[in-house]
């Protein structure tokens, strides 16, 4: 984590009025192996494998490529997500190297992914990836200040 919130920075977050999340995913080491323990908390699961392409991915500063298995469940209003970088590097990866798999990001949708993620730069936070999904939404994951521990934010701005 980087630094712990200073007083300025705290406001500056609280302007940026991010709204209720709308999942939550935990990083695993293989989304098959998981599945037994999250689906007897969450439920039904669906699985599915997606690529990182470097046109459309910077993970770090670089184009990135990976191969993701992933599995969407559900709680109540919220999303479940489970990730398990397959091929490649990714956050997850990263996640489970120094921290051991778990709770890994909570996500925001945005209106406007560029305006919100540039405030949170200012706050403190830091972007360790961003691109666009197959479906042409807009997304980035910040590092948060040592405040939040581990735990990661991601933006989306939804395709409409």
């Amino acid at each position: 984590g980087g630094p712990v919130f200073d007083p300025l920075a705290l406001r500056a977050v609280s302007i940026i009025e991010l709204g209720p999340i709308d999942q939550v995913s935990f990083a695993v080491e293989d989304v098959a192996a998981a599945l037994p323990a999250y689906s007897a908390l969450f439920g039904e699961f669906t699985v599915r494998t997606v690529a990182f392409s470097p046109e459309h991915v910077v993970y770090q500063g670089r184009p990135a490529t990976a191969t993701l298995d992933l599995a969407f469940g559900r709680s109540g209003d919220l999303e479940i997500e489970l990730v398990a970088v397959v091929e490649g590097d990714g956050p997850a990866r990263d996640h489970i190297r120094r921290h051991g798999p778990g709770l890994h990001h909570v996500r925001f949708p945005v209106e406007d992914l560029r305006t919100t993620r540039d405030a949170m730069e200012a706050a403190g936070f830091t972007v360790v990836l961003d691109g666009v999904t197959a479906r042409g939404s807009l997304f980035a994951y910040l590092g948060a200040p040592a405040t939040f521990g581990h735990t990661q934010f991601e933006l989306i701005q939804h395709q409409t």
